[in-house]
């Protein structure tokens, strides 16, 4: 299955446009979108839910018309949801819990509910502690509930929105391994400003920026975007930064030095000695050239 998304707008009250004639298509298996808070990822999340409504566009999950309300319906018999804030009921445990969201997602078979819920218990690994409630649970337990709710239906894709936003860094790689297992035969969306998780879970990706996609392509595409872009300058104080050409990616204190890596052009008075770039470095590029055209081909 694949999703074909072309032109997609979306225009609040106000005349503020979240979606930005957006075009994207996004395969089978796992697909990572990255970009900052207030890009429109989870506006898009939502419309590709059936939650809101584009403005105009198209939007097909495999066959079905996401812009029309019996395509929408459609879609969500084969969807599977993780928002950024997952309500719970703090007095259910998980095991409850889950048994009550698989009854509104019409699993009416009794005993085979049961078996689905034991079998995502021990997916998620919580099984040991299904029966403590959910206000026990910590942040990294409470998404790893939310993951096996959205599974019970057996989606064939799967959306995941900001799912390690908050979590300590054991539960964050606990998490990330978790979603990297569930690509196989479905669509995995999963949306994150957090460049860590993209480069751990997905191959292919695409960046937004201002409800628009300025980047679609793999990891090593965008790593390749600021080959030859990438630098490392030492100074004896502060590096201004401001319309200079380039970004400031990180600083280190070296004592009586401070060592910077920048992306872009090196200020002609320095000297700057060449880095390879990584991840981090094609999206801070991208997210601040400011005449950087969108990069659309998928790229090796």
């Amino acid at each position: 299955m694949e999703i074909h998304i072309k032109d997609l707008e979306k225009v609040y009250r106000g005349n503020v446009h979240a979606l930005n004639g957006l075009t994207l298509d996004i395969p089978n298996g796992m697909f990572g979108l990255l970009g900052p808070n207030g890009a429109g990822k989870t506006t898009l999340m939502r419309i590709l839910a059936g939650i809101l409504h584009g403005t105009s566009g198209e939007l097909y999950v495999g066959e079905h018309n996401g812009m029309t309300p019996q395509g929408r319906t459609e879609i969500k018999r084969l969807l599977g949801y993780l928002p950024q804030d997952l309500g719970v009921y703090p007095d259910l445990s998980a095991r409850e819990f889950l048994d009550y969201i698989g009854i509104l997602k019409g699993l009416s078979d009794k005993k085979a509910r049961h078996q689905r819920v034991e079998e995502l218990l021990e997916l998620v690994a919580l099984k040991q502690v299904a029966n403590r409630k959910l206000k026990t649970y910590s942040g990294g337990m409470k998404r790893r509930a939310g993951i096996a709710q959205a599974l019970l239906n057996d989606p064939k894709f799967l959306i995941v929105d900001e799912p390690t936003a908050g979590l300590d860094p054991e539960e964050r790689i606990r998490f990330r391994n978790l979603l990297s297992s569930l690509g196989g035969n479905r669509v995995v969306l999963l949306s994150t400003h957090i460049v860590e998780d993209i480069a751990q879970t997905c191959q292919n990706i695409a960046m937004m920026r201002s409800g628009q996609v300025i980047f679609k392509g793999t990891l090593n595409g965008l790593i390749k975007e600021t080959q030859n872009k990438v630098w490392h300058i030492t100074t004896s104080g502060p590096l201004q930064q401001d319309n200079q050409g380039f970004v400031i990616v990180s600083s280190m204190n070296m004592g009586a030095n401070m060592q910077y890596r920048i992306v872009g052009t090196p200020p002609a008075n320095m000297s700057a000695t060449p880095v390879e770039p990584n991840l981090e470095d094609g999206y801070v590029w991208l997210m601040h050239a400011p005449n950087h055209q969108p990069s659309l081909a998928t790229a090796n």
